[in-house]
């Protein structure tokens, strides 16, 4: 079964950490990569740069708009990701419990679906 671990945090939440404290964040969060990577359920994962240089783009009413970041209306921005092919629902939640980054955000499971009407 395959499940994404979603990293989120405030927008801005990163820019404004310290360096020491960014670079053992980062540190713990290679750690955990790696953890994964032995416990063979790691497919990928990566660290997402800031929103300020990501575009939104919708189509509404037959209207398409552009929007640049940052997003000052979001709550919160992913950070990165890890994908993951595990045995059950279960063990993806103790990776997910075990993720770091809980720590200083949100760390949100979400299996993936076979169609999106499941």
């Amino acid at each position: 079964m395959s499940f994404m671990l979603l990293m989120m945090e405030a927008p801005g939440k990163r820019q404004a950490r310290p360096l020491d404290e960014g670079q053992a964040a980062y540190a713990r969060m290679m750690a955990f990569q790696e953890k994964l990577r032995s416990a063979g359920v790691l497919v990928t994962g990566e660290a997402l740069k800031s929103d300020d240089n990501a575009v939104r783009i919708e189509n509404l009413g037959g209207r398409r708009t552009v929007s640049d970041g940052p997003f000052t209306e979001s709550k919160e921005i992913i950070g990165g990701f890890f994908l993951l092919n595990c045995k059950s629902r279960e063990e993806a939640l103790e990776f997910a419990m075990a993720c770091p980054a809980s720590d200083w955000g949100i760390v949100e499971l979400r299996e993936i679906a076979a169609s999106c009407y499941e």
